[in-house]
């Protein structure tokens, strides 16, 4: 039953954004009994929409509005994440890794690192080990809970056979939101590959088709697409009173309780540096001067392997085949922190063109002629917080809503730099072992996926955006609920520690809501 709620009522909780964390913060409010409006810039898609096709679905799930960069991104497009209803998790690959305890106390297990502003998280292990394991249940991980892994297919087969001769021995197929039984009144995975087109039979989690209908079916739920939020308007007491958007054209305001904002970094930050006031004349609930800065983004680093029989690289479940060997604090390497070995495929096109930034003729050739036999591998590793890093607004250049394009600034810190050139070696290593007849290097040509640090969550006002709930320190009754609040980026995936942060936000919200602080 699919509410709808007045424009002027003042007790709906707006959530701007329907990904990992507006989505599941959205479902969560609502089965606790609150009324909710989620505000989506993207269409709602169907599974009938999706087909098992890169190309394809990269024009109908990509955010495509303008962004700019400089330094190290590509400039015309430095982030891949979606507009449409779910967010990027109908991109993302459905790896869930925890980020482990000595992440979450970078500064103390590191120590000072020049020119990052390391510290350690505000929320302990010990905090968010019961939220991880309700994430985990929510979004059926694979090899948690009871439920099975995931099966190997070629790939990950190769990977763990290369790695075991390099003396690896924490391998398997990954803690994957993806459904290895039937879970959910959702199929098992069909292992069709390219899960980042958006998983056509729906065995990936994404909120499109879990969060978002168990939130309707409450009847205190209503979903607004093809809404792209302008303004976040407040009272004269400082608090927020309502949102407006842009839909179909026309200027509509919502008035509310509260917000919270969950657009993958970029957004989060773009509207709240937008939204200036003599109260914030530098954004919203920027006080701190921190909103935008300590922009972080994983590294990705790929190896191809021409190996000397049939692989398919492509036929697997995408990143289902991890060695999580490297991923340890072990400074002789030459430097902090640590990564993971994952297993990855790449479509003839996406392949061509990313070698071709450092290969033509046989050297390309070559490689396409035995794309059966290739093998791939996918090295991601932390990347940590610089002020120098982050996302601004261009003072002149404007986008289709007439909002100031996002200007993303990032460059690699010398930590990043070491850590990818082992992490090459290491690759390599792994398919000489096997035999590879030619390897291939690729940098970091994918735009960032993982996007974190704009908004980070601290105990102290001055050197943080929020709370370590995600509550903004200069607003009561504005949040975030993206990544936006990592101080630090770990060094896996980040979306199963938003949704846990999101549902422990939910818990924390509700409290507030009845207790008549919000």
């Amino acid at each position: 039953m699919t509410a709808r709620f007045n424009l002027n009522d003042s007790s709906v909780f707006v959530v701007i954004g329907s990904g990992a964390g507006g989505g599941t913060l959205s479902n969560e409010l609502a089965q606790k009994g609150h009324k909710v409006v989620c505000l989506e810039a993207g269409p709602r898609l169907s599974l009938t929409d999706v087909v098992n096709d890169e190309a394809v679905m990269f024009e109908k799930l990509t955010w495509l509005d303008r962004r700019m960069a400089t330094g190290k991104p590509d400039p015309n497009f430095p982030v891949w994440n979606c507009k449409t209803v779910g967010g990027t998790t109908m991109h993302w690959t459905g790896a869930c890794p925890r980020i482990e305890p000595y992440e979450m106390r970078a500064l103390s297990t590191y120590g000072p690192l020049p020119d990052t502003t390391l510290v350690d998280w505000p929320v302990t292990p010990e905090e968010i080990a019961p939220w991880y394991d309700k994430a985990e249940v929510r979004m059926g991980v694979t090899g948690k809970h009871g439920l099975p892994f995931l099966p190997a297919g070629n790939n990950t087969k190769v990977l763990e056979a290369g790695a075991r001769m390099c003396g690896y021995t924490d391998i398997d197929t990954h803690n994957m939101a993806i459904n290895s039984v039937p879970r959910d009144d959702r199929p098992p995975c069909q292992q069709l590959g390219f899960c980042t087109s958006g998983c056509a039979v729906g065995a990936k989690w994404s909120t499109l088709y879990t969060e978002i209908p168990k939130a309707e079916a409450t009847g205190r739920f209503e979903l607004r697409p093809e809404s792209m939020v302008t303004g976040v308007n407040l009272g004269a007491d400082g608090r927020v009173e309502s949102v407006t958007y842009l839909s179909k054209g026309r200027s509509v305001t919502q008035k509310c309780r509260a917000v919270s904002v969950a657009g993958n970094v970029v957004e989060t930050t773009r509207l709240l540096l937008n939204n200036r006031s003599e109260r914030f004349p530098n954004g919203l609930a920027n006080s701190s001067g921190l909103v935008g800065r300590n922009y972080m983004r994983h590294f990705t680093i790929q190896v191809m392997g021409v190996m000397p029989g049939k692989v398919n690289f492509h036929r697997q479940t995408h990143l289902a085949g991890v060695v999580r060997d490297e991923r340890i604090h072990k400074p002789e390497r030459g430097f902090v922190g640590g990564f993971l070995i994952s297993t990855v495929p790449f479509t003839p096109e996406i392949l061509a063109k990313n070698m071709m930034i450092g290969g033509w003729g046989e050297d390309l050739t070559s490689v396409l002629d035995k794309y059966d036999h290739l093998a791939g591998l996918l090295l991601t590793g932390e990347d940590p917080p610089q002020l120098s890093n982050g996302i601004t607004l261009h003072p002149t250049e404007r986008d289709g809503y007439g909002l100031p394009v996002p200007v993303v600034h990032y460059e690699d810190h010398p930590n990043t730099i070491a850590m990818k050139t082992y992490a090459w070696k290491v690759g390599r290593r792994i398919y000489e072992a096997l035999g590879a007849e030619k390897i291939v290097e690729m940098g970091d040509f994918i735009p960032a996926t993982h996007n974190m640090g704009t908004a980070r969550m601290g105990t102290d006002a001055k050197a943080s955006v929020c709370t370590p709930y995600g509550r903004t320190h200069d607003v009561a009754n504005l949040f975030v609920s993206d990544g936006s609040l990592f101080p630090t980026a770990a060094g896996c995936n980040p979306t199963l520690t938003i949704v846990a942060l999101a549902l422990r936000q939910a818990e924390h919200i509700d409290g507030e809501i009845r207790a008549g602080r919000l």
